[in-house]
């Protein structure tokens, strides 16, 4: 009884292990965990105008996070918010 118990949980974790692994969602969920454990990712952030014209940029390790009116994150002790314009927001 105790072999069959062993070997149906083997099967178990042999499954689970294949739906999760090359998992999209997955492999971005440990990004995440690594970048909150990590201080961030190492990002480029550009701001354009409606013309599509530079207006400043910034780069480093950092979260960005973003709400409905602004994008805003924290760099060398400074927090940057940034209200309007065109933001990209690179990973390196």
């Amino acid at each position: 009884m105790k072999k069959c118990k062993r070997i149906a949980m083997i099967v178990i974790v042999g499954i689970m292990e294949a739906m999760l692994c090359g998992c999209e969602s997955c492999s971005r969920a440990s990004k995440s965990i690594a970048s909150d454990f990590g201080g961030g990712l190492n990002r480029t952030v550009t701001v354009y105008s409606n013309t599509g014209e530079e207006i400043k940029s910034w780069s480093g390790k950092f979260d960005v996070t973003e709400s409905e009116s602004e994008v805003y994150f924290d760099l060398d002790g400074k927090r940057i918010i940034i209200h309007g314009g065109i933001v990209i927001n690179e990973e390196s």
